[in-house]
């Protein structure tokens, strides 16, 4: 595997100050040991009505000068919405997206199949209000015709995928594909070759999954993206050790992750596993830490993740 950055640790949402640029974002990835950047879809980095054909030419040309691949960019989207404008507004912006990934010279766009969204107050981005909203919206319609909304919107996304020569990931990520299980139901039941899988180890986790090579192995060749995530510190002995916030999680990184890259091996996934710092953040004297924090956990998480790697003999040797 190659060890990825997402640039969403780097959008300005969870610390205390500015997003950096894509540019910046490709040279921290440089400078910190990764292969890749994933890039999210949305402003200020992956918004496709800020990346016409040219500016995803130069975007291109600059990681490649840099030794950094542009490995997949990702998607925002939510078809669940029981409003019809509403999902036709997200297939306009997947079918953006799509021209804008096929521009970077990019083969992967991630998606979800229903997604709440952020808000952002002047004390840092939170997930509550966007979760209410969601909530509200869904309290008359069945968890089936929920479900329905979002197979239609991946059919017609997967079709518009195809003419472009885009593969489309399917994250297991809450609330409508809330295991790996049902992540795999609705990519069987799109039945598109365009449509393939993005299952997350720490999601997996979150979702009741105790093995991770049993979940390695019912994903199989769909897999064609993953993701990492936590916190991370360097202790007395040198040793870069990775934590969870999330008190409900059973399995310590160092176990979950080891079997996890196991399992990959076994699968023949040669893919990506990207970090991305996407939680609510600590606070320092009542103040959300700021930049610095991000650049501590991105940097000990590439170190972390490549260490793992190499013990189970799945990193890549291209770096």
């Amino acid at each position: 595997m190659k060890i990825g950055l997402y640039s969403i640790t780097y959008l300005g949402l969870w610390y205390q100050g500015p997003a950096l640029t894509v540019e910046e974002l490709i040279l921290r990835a440089r400078d910190f040991g990764y292969d890749g950047v994933e890039i999210d879809g949305k402003r200020p980095h992956g918004n496709p009505l800020d990346l016409p054909k040219s500016r995803c030419l130069d975007l291109q040309k600059r990681a490649h000068d840099a030794g950094i691949d542009i490995y997949a960019v990702a998607a925002n989207n939510d078809f669940s919405s029981p409003v019809p404008e509403y999902r036709e507004t997200q297939l306009l912006y997947i079918r953006d997206l799509i021209r804008m990934t096929a521009d970077l010279g990019v083969k992967t766009l991630r998606m979800f199949a229903a997604w709440p969204g952020v808000t952002i107050a002047p004390e840092g981005a939170t997930y509550m209000t966007a979760r209410q909203i969601w909530r509200e919206a869904h309290k008359e319609p069945t968890a089936e015709q929920t479900w329905a909304w979002c197979r239609e919107g991946l059919i017609e996304s997967a079709r518009m995928a195809g003419e472009a020569g885009v593969t489309l990931a399917l994250q297991n990520h809450a609330p409508v594909t809330n295991s790996p299980a049902d992540t795999l139901r609705l990519i069987r039941e799109v039945a598109s070759p365009h449509l393939k899988a993005c299952i997350d180890a720490p999601l997996g986790v979150r979702q009741g999954v105790t093995s991770m090579q049993q979940m390695a192995r019912e994903v199989g060749p769909l897999q064609v993206l993953t993701h990492f995530g936590g916190e991370y510190d360097r202790d007395a002995d040198g040793v870069v050790r990775g934590f969870d916030r999330n008190p409900d999680l059973t399995l310590t990184p160092e176990n979950y992750y080891a079997d996890f890259a196991e399992g990959m091996q076994e699968i023949g996934y040669e893919g990506y596993i990207g970090y991305e710092l996407c939680h609510p953040l600590p606070k320092v004297d009542g103040k959300t830490v700021g930049i610095e924090f991000a650049d501590k956990n991105a940097q000990l998480a590439a170190e972390y993740m490549r260490g793992v790697l190499k013990k189970t003999g799945t990193l890549a040797v291209n770096r």
